[in-house]
């Protein structure tokens, strides 16, 4: 049953990309030796936290089972990977990521409540247990457990967030002096040259690598993250992609700032004021 993960922990998500990436196998030896020790009985404490759990100001209580290797805790906003078992205060379990034989893998800011809190008090390796109160996990949400719940959770890996794995050029706050300007106001700069002749035109479709950042350095998009690259219309971008792409040949990098007004325009839930981008054209189809 994947209540926690799918339905539940991270419902609402809705992409494809998040499912894809929610789980993966416990491959190696260390992994599944682990996974072979874990019990499914509830343990003695399931009904209440002990004397010697903590509680945070929250409501929340925990006791580390065991203790972790990694200094770093991951925040709010943290992808992490663990395992974990979940019970309600009657032993019943219902749910385990050992019982599939993978780790699971979200944001911490997707999560109940008690999640989010609880694993930024936790380093990689450590095992800790939580109880958490109602109001900190479904609220009496039609369909998810009640109540009280407790978690064995094990932190496995906090992920390299996308700024980490895709860090931000030194000129990322504005473009440099050597940047070239169009009439439009997008600015650009060649980083690799290109080893085509022919440009694209606005109604071509291409096929390109890229990343994008905010200008505070903070990575929103990357083709690379995917691990393939994308193609798409010219004609069906936003305006600095139109304009700026057509200014490149096949084989070529170019970093692009591109005004809001050219960008999205102040429209909600996507990046706002001027975005960067590093575009390698790979082909025009």
């Amino acid at each position: 049953m994947r209540i926690l993960l799918l339905s539940i922990l991270l419902a609402g998500c809705g992409t494809q990309d998040a499912e894809e990436q929610s789980t993966k196998p416990a491959a190696d030896k260390a992994s599944e030796e682990k996974s072979s020790e874990v019990s499914f009985t509830p343990p003695t404490d399931v009904a209440a936290p002990p004397a010697d759990a903590q509680k945070t100001e929250s409501g929340l209580a925990y006791k580390v089972i065991r203790q972790g290797t990694g200094t770093k805790k991951p925040v709010a906003t943290s992808e992490v990977e663990v395992h974990y078992t979940g019970w309600q205060t009657d032993g019943t379990m219902f749910d385990s990521s050992h019982k599939r034989n993978k780790t699971a893998k979200f944001p911490l800011n997707r999560v109940i409540a008690g999640w989010t809190e609880g694993l930024q008090l936790m380093v990689e390796g450590e095992k800790t247990r939580f109880w958490i109160p109602e109001e900190l996990a479904y609220k009496g949400r039609s369909g998810a457990p009640s109540g009280m719940l407790v978690f064995d959770v094990e932190l496995v890996e906090i992920v390299a967030s996308m700024s980490d794995r895709f860090p931000a050029p030194d000129d990322v706050a504005e473009a440099p002096p050597d940047a070239k300007r169009t009439a439009s106001g997008l600015a650009y700069k060649v980083i690799q040259a290109g080893t085509g002749a022919d440009h694209p035109e606005e109604s071509s479709r291409v096929k390109v690598h890229y990343t994008g950042w905010q200008t505070d350095g903070t990575t929103f998009d990357s083709s690379y993250k995917r691990g393939r690259p994308a193609a798409f219309p010219l004609n069906g971008v936003i305006q600095g992609w139109t304009e700026g792409v057509q200014l490149m040949v096949p084989g070529e990098k170019t970093r692009f700032w591109i005004p809001e007004e050219l960008a999205y325009k102040g429209r909600p839930g996507r990046p706002s004021g001027m975005l960067v981008f590093d575009i390698e054209l790979l082909e025009i189809q």
